[in-house]
């Protein structure tokens, strides 16, 4: 039996996330202060007592998230006797979750990762003015058609896969008009569904190569270590281990796809069949139910979910 710890991505964010975890648990309750005082401000009021429209804001939700999943894995190594290096095989994220995988890694300290993902988040918001850029889902579509419609609608501008999530869901991302002409294309190639989605950037495309160009350099100013067990990257879909692929994959990733579905084939494949999703909901769970058979399932967000780790075999 083998272990992946994976971590959620934007879309996850809830009102109240770690509250619970920041009520009960010591280690919990120094995350969030750790990465408040790296922060200069109290994100942890916004986390738990909202609003949720500025908690959705991306410069927030980003350590938003990674500071839940970082409380969750440091109450399992406090209470549950959890160490990465033995109990998992890989870990992994999706999109600013990979941040949280090498920070749980140990290949990023805590309070970097939180200033590295506000860095991230505001680039990403100002590297396309609002309303220039889109992104759609297209459902029921696999990933070398969902490319192929992309292709089509460029006719010029952007229009690119950003997601490939799995289960027939991909994600297209590029210049509004380009993604809405994927939008129609797609339902006239039989997609089951194709929507644009309520986003405020055009994420994983070529439009954002100036937040690409931030993070280069906010990623050359903070010191990487080896992770404690192998990271499996997004624009990679394959293990990387020095600092050097870190950063090279962490650039590449604000322009290039989320290869979410290969990343968990990958894991699946090479004996992994045991799951945790650490941090806020369930959405990477529901991911990989589609993309990898028998495997089994579990999420960590609060403290009764703590106690089923504690139990686990």
């Amino acid at each position: 039996m083998a272990t992946a710890f994976v971590f959620p991505g934007q879309g996850s964010q809830t009102v109240g996330m770690g509250k619970a975890l920041h009520e009960n648990f010591r280690p919990a309750r120094e995350i969030f202060d750790e990465i408040d005082e790296a922060l200069g401000a109290k994100l942890s009021a916004l986390i738990f007592e909202g609003p949720i429209e500025i908690l959705t804001l991306t410069e927030n939700a980003q350590p938003a998230l990674m500071a839940v999943s970082m409380a969750v894995i440091r109450v399992l190594e406090a209470e549950a006797g959890l160490t990465l290096a033995r109990d998992a095989k890989y870990v992994a994220g999706h999109s600013l979750g990979e941040y949280s995988a090498l920070a749980a890694a140990r290949a990023f300290t805590i309070a970097d990762t939180a200033r590295l993902l506000r860095t991230r988040g505001q680039a990403m918001q100002k590297a396309v003015p609002v309303g220039v850029g889109a992104m759609a889902a297209l459902i029921g579509l696999e990933f070398d058609a969902a490319v192929a419609v992309a292709t089509e609608a460029a006719q010029g501008q952007v229009c690119q896969a950003a997601n490939d999530n799995g289960g027939g869901q991909v994600v297209v991302s590029g210049d509004k008009a380009a993604v809405e002409r994927a939008v129609e294309i797609a339902k006239g190639k039989g997609a089951k569904r194709a929507m644009i989605l309520p986003v405020s950037a055009p994420f994983h495309c070529a439009l954002m190569q100036p937040a690409a160009d931030v993070m280069a350099e906010a990623l050359s100013k903070v010191t990487v270590k080896a992770p404690v067990v192998p990271v499996v990257a997004n624009v990679l879909a394959k293990p990387i281990q020095t600092p050097d692929e870190i950063v090279k994959s962490l650039v590449a990733q604000v322009t290039g796809t989320v290869r979410w579905r290969e990343s968990v084939a990958f894991m699946a494949q090479d004996g992994v069949d045991v799951f945790w999703e650490i941090g806020a909901g369930k959405v990477l769970s529901g991911l990989i139910k589609r993309i990898a058979d028998g495997v089994t399932l579990n999420t960590v967000g609060t403290p009764d979910d703590v106690l089923v780790f504690q139990s686990r075999e």
